[in-house]
């Protein structure tokens, strides 16, 4: 059965057709990212053409598709082509059905598909990538950004990617990356060898007044009370347990930097699947924590 033969076609055709447009503009800035293309990721991009095929007579792909089709024949996605087709995808999406957030979420869904077609991730790669996520911090609190963006500036501190870090980035990123239906995460990425990786926001905006804090693990010069304490002071509030209600979860600094599952875990999973949900509350670092808190005073 064809997308335009199924029952509910008709209530969801403009939504399906932005989706597809969007991702395929992440799609082609995530396989041309680091300024090459090759076979693999040529086939990739064959497999959306294929994957999308019922919609190869609707606008707005009656436009789409010739400057797609060329590209994929050849095997070559020319710097000029693919500006053309992002150019035009950009035109076709003004007016969206979606909200800009929406729309930016699934084009960094295109992305990191595309940046993991050949089952490679190259630094060239991700530092293209850290350039669309600094380009688009209003993502920030939603997920999978801030996981993406806090492993990916992890991987880039020290200029090289380990064969761990890759795995880690190539589990991460298949999570989100369901190019072809309505899944984006159903099993969000907790641990790594027994260590939680890729969960604390990067440099997060923290705002203390009417915010609601919880508190997980321990800290190395701070009581919890104390802590607490400063909350209250700026203007907040704390709880115990992490609820949809929690605006930011503060991960104590003791211990390794990478934390092992069994000190966080409880906490942490609960605050991952609200965020998987949409509600937007930030895991902070107990640093991150205590640079606000010196900001406020």
């Amino acid at each position: 059965m064809g997308f335009q033969d199924k029952p509910y076609s008709r209530y969801m055709t403009r939504a399906i057709l932005e989706k597809a447009i969007n991702s395929l503009a992440g799609l082609i800035q995530g396989i041309s990212i680091d300024g090459k293309i090759n076979a693999i990721e040529a086939q990739f991009l064959q497999q959306w053409l294929y994957e999308h095929a019922d919609l190869a007579t609707r606008y707005p792909f009656t436009e789409l598709l010739p400057r797609v089709r060329p590209a994929v024949a050849s095997g070559i996605l020319e710097p000029e082509e693919r500006e053309d087709i992002i150019w035009l995808c950009n035109r076709l999406d003004q007016g969206s059905y979606f909200n800009q957030v929406t729309t930016d979420l699934q084009r960094l869904q295109g992305i990191v598909g595309g940046i993991t077609a050949d089952r490679r991730i190259h630094e060239a790669e991700l530092r293209g990538l850290s350039e669309w996520l600094a380009e688009h911090e209003h993502l920030k609190s939603l997920w999978p950004y801030d996981e993406i963006d806090s492993l990916v500036t992890s991987v880039l501190a020290d200029n090289q990617i380990s064969p761990e870090e890759e795995d880690q980035l190539q589990e991460l990123f298949a999570q989100f990356t369901a190019l072809h239906d309505d899944r984006t995460i159903t099993d969000p990425l907790l641990q790594k060898n027994g260590r939680l990786v890729g969960l604390c926001a990067v440099c997060p905006q923290i705002v203390f007044p009417d915010a609601l804090f919880c508190f997980t693990g321990d800290s190395p010069r701070f009581s919890r009370e104390e802590l607490k304490a400063w909350v209250r002071e700026l203007g907040g509030d704390t709880t115990p347990r992490v609820t949809r209600k929690v605006s930011y979860l503060v991960i104590g600094a003791a211990g390794n930097p990478l934390w092992a599952y069994a000190c966080y875990g409880r906490k942490v999973e609960q605050a991952v699947q609200l965020r998987r949900a949409g509600h937007p509350l930030v895991l902070v670092h107990e640093n991150d924590f205590h640079d606000a808190v010196a900001d406020a005073m």
